[in-house]
């Protein structure tokens, strides 16, 4: 084998080691919402955007109606234009609750606003409250679950907290792909110092469970500022950390999980709709981590397979630290040991990478033609076109 591969093998080996380092960091100090909570006496709004989500959100509507330890909670629903009768199955799970109210909207957002962000402007504007929580309708949350979330904000004294929820898998497709989410934070950032940090760089958010403070939200412009982002959740925390409040990513644990994409077709349209945007939406940026990735997790299992002594041995040590990296970063996701679905997918790790590239660079030609859609929504306006253009 030339020197060249040698090199390179022991190159990605290198880096596949240094992600493992990071996972094992993250799993030893990153904090889980806790179950012990005394309560949270604060009035709390929970905002709930909604579209076509008949089958998933009387789930969550009865997870929220069984909240313990927040006696001040209320919750707002927004059906946003649905066309699969998301407003009447509401209706029909809150069975009255007071607590609950579910708003109606057929107009779809304006130019230069992507959906979700336009619903959850629209919910935030309907509270005084000064904690709102944000919950998308596909999860699904323990009792403590909202008041852990409340109680993690203020005992850090946040502008806003991410609790990461379990991401929840069904098809091979999604087994591969979706704890790819948490395996890129978990392997790449020591999460414990950026929850310390007012960097936007450093900032980690999933919008399918956060909670911030209302003045803060404020501050940092609310969805208004994130109004056309493909990644809502992640340009809202780096807003209010540019407001000057910090943010901070915690796991969820057995608080909250959810399925994000049901098969292979959803999985693949749903990452199409926003990869573009990740590295900061550049295609150089991009190739460049594709070309980090490509040496990290595809060179020393090739090595490992067709390599000779040394080169050999070197591959098999950075296959096995990536295997090692995307198991650790799943541990620190759900806070129980892996199971064999788990490890098989681990294995399959160099093939979860390819899909993942593959995936990207299919929501680079969607946005660049103008082809994305998400829920029978275009994603890309002429009037977005020309704005990201000037």
């Amino acid at each position: 084998m030339s020197a060249a591969a040698r090199y390179l093998t022991w190159a990605g080996t290198g880096l596949a080691a240094l992600g493992a380092s990071i996972a094992v960091y993250n799993l030893v100090t990153l904090r889980t919402l806790p179950r012990g909570v005394a309560g949270v006496i604060e009035p709390v709004t929970v905002c709930v955007p909604a579209r076509d989500e008949a089958a998933r959100l009387p789930a969550l509507i009865a997870d929220l109606r069984a909240q313990t330890g927040v006696p001040r909670m209320n919750v707002l629903i927004l059906d946003d234009a649905s066309t699969d009768g998301t407003y009447e199955a509401a209706l029909a799970a809150i069975a009255g609750d007071e607590r609950f109210t579910v708003l109606r909207s057929a107009a779809h957002p304006a130019p230069g606003w992507t959906g979700k962000a336009a619903a959850c402007a629209r919910l935030a504007a309907r509270t005084d409250a000064a904690a709102v929580v944000f919950v998308d309708a596909d999860v699904r949350l323990a009792p403590y679950a909202v008041a852990a979330a409340v109680a993690e904000l203020r005992r850090r004294g946040a502008g806003l907290v991410s609790a990461w929820p379990v991401q929840e898998a069904g098809s091979t497709t999604e087994h591969l792909v979706q704890p790819l989410l948490a395996w890129s934070w978990a392997s790449t950032l020591p999460v414990g110092p950026a929850n310390h940090s007012l960097r936007p760089s450093t900032a980690v958010a999933c919008g399918q469970f956060l909670a911030v403070d209302a003045a803060a939200y404020r501050a940092g412009g609310g969805h208004a500022a994130v109004a056309a982002s493909a990644t809502e959740d992640l340009d809202l925390a780096r807003a209010v950390r540019r407001a000057g409040h910090r943010t901070a990513l915690v796991t969820a644990g057995p608080a909250a999980r959810t399925r994000m994409y049901t098969g292979t077709a959803e999985l693949t349209d749903g990452y199409t709709r926003w990869l573009w945007s990740a590295y900061g939406g550049r295609l150089d940026t991009g190739a460049a981590i594709g070309i980090l990735a490509a040496l990290a997790y595809w060179i020393p299992p090739l090595a490992a397979l067709f390599g000779r002594g040394r080169t050999r041995r070197a591959g098999l040590l950075g296959y096995l630290a990536a295997v090692t990296s995307r198991l650790t970063a799943r541990a620190t996701e759900t806070r129980r040991a892996p199971t064999c679905t788990d490890l098989a997918s681990a294995l399959a790790h160099p093939v979860g990478i390819a899909h993942y590239l593959t995936l990207w660079t299919r929501s680079h030609h969607r946005h660049r033609t103008g082809r994305l859609r998400w829920k029978q929504r275009p994603l890309v306006t002429p009037d977005d076109t020309i704005a990201r253009r000037a």
